[in-house]
């Protein structure tokens, strides 16, 4: 998922024109969402949405996901929950459009067709093959050990997804500015290619800060980590899990740094500035104990979070209501991908 907060858009040489802002990003089903994913991406991108001079594409990642080759009934579960997710917090609006990049098969044939002015040498620097081959290297195995296709590829179909929807800017934090690179260089190379204007160069909606939360364990909050707290639990189990997070021995009356706190800077995120401020206070002046901090964190993250839980619990309650607004998004993004994929068959004369 992406990581980003308030963002501007760099400058486009492109004139200004009436038309909506096309904004595109992915999210990968690899399991529910956690409080980290909601903070530094879902959050940020519902109020990106909030602005109506922009249509923006939101799509589950479902065949970015094949190249680990998931047991299929857990891909189409993960997929459904994290679509309901996604609507529930924020992102069920006119102007948002929710869907399945499986369920857009012209995404697919642009992959197939970017695949002919993609050089290998490109495809050999990208940052997830790099990382495999130099895992395999160092534990002595041949470098493509466990090399598919797919992972090799990853960048293709990237931008593929980019370009097929036509997007104009794209979310994009360190982790995901290389991809976005190549869906450019991509679309550059098949102007020189082929003929300039079919396929529009996305620009870069580049974030201003980036939002991290941290884990249970005060590392950045990671499913990798083990460290998560998951956005839609129950609200004993989130107490719960809130109440496993690591604090120091420093006792309730002595001062204590809130800016080195991983309590405050949940707090921080989810309750209103008044409580952060009382509590921050109380930390230097000395008074406060990291139980009653928890309390008031689980009670102030509950309290944003429960409309939202009943919302996605409802959804997929309710099959019906959620395969209505998928498909309402889908048959939206294959209008739009299939129009700049006949383009791009024209121009390459077939």
């Amino acid at each position: 998922a992406m990581t980003h907060t308030t963002a501007q858009p760099e400058r486009s040489s492109r004139a200004a024109t009436a038309r909506p802002t096309v904004t595109l990003t992915g999210v990968q089903p690899t399991g529910d969402l956690h409080l980290g994913n909601y903070i530094g991406a879902i959050r940020p991108l519902a109020d990106l949405a909030g602005d109506l001079t922009r249509d923006v594409y939101v799509f589950v990642a479902d065949l970015h996901a094949l190249n680990s080759r998931p047991d299929p009934a857990v891909l189409r579960e993960r997929s459904r929950r994290l679509v309901a997710a996604l609507l529930a917090c924020g992102l069920d609006r006119p102007n948002v459009h929710v869907y399945r990049q499986s369920r857009v098969p012209a995404v697919a044939g642009m992959a197939a067709l970017l695949n002919n002015v993609t050089a290998k040498g490109l495809l050999n620097r990208a940052h997830a093959y790099k990382a495999a081959v130099a895992a395999n290297v160092a534990a002595g195995r041949d470098p493509d050990h466990g090399v598919n296709m797919g992972l090799y590829s990853y960048p293709v179909l990237m931008a593929a997804d980019i370009l097929a929807l036509d997007a104009d800017e794209v979310p994009v934090g360190a982790d995901q500015a290389q991809h976005l690179e190549i869906a450019v260089d991509l679309a550059q190379q098949f102007s020189r290619s082929y003929r300039p204007g079919v396929l529009r160069e996305p620009r870069a909606l580049i974030a201003q800060t980036t939002a991290t939360l941290p884990g249970l364990d005060g590392r950045k909050m990671s499913k990798s980590y083990g460290n998560a707290i998951s956005l839609m639990a129950e609200p004993d189990d989130m107490r719960k899990q809130i109440r496993r997070i690591v604090t120091d021995s420093t006792p309730p009356a002595q001062p204590k740094d809130p800016d080195t706190c991983t309590l405050v800077a949940l707090l921080r995120a989810f309750a209103d500035p008044g409580t952060v401020a009382a509590v921050e206070e109380r930390y230097r002046t000395g008074g406060i104990g990291y139980g009653e901090v928890k309390a008031r964190l689980a009670d102030a993250i509950d309290a944003h979070v429960a409309p939202m839980r009943n919302r996605y619990q409802r959804l997929l309650t309710d099959p019906a209501e959620l395969d209505a607004r998928l498909a309402r998004g889908e048959q939206n993004a294959c209008r739009r991908a299939d129009r700049t994929l006949a383009r791009t068959v024209v121009a390459m004369g077939l």
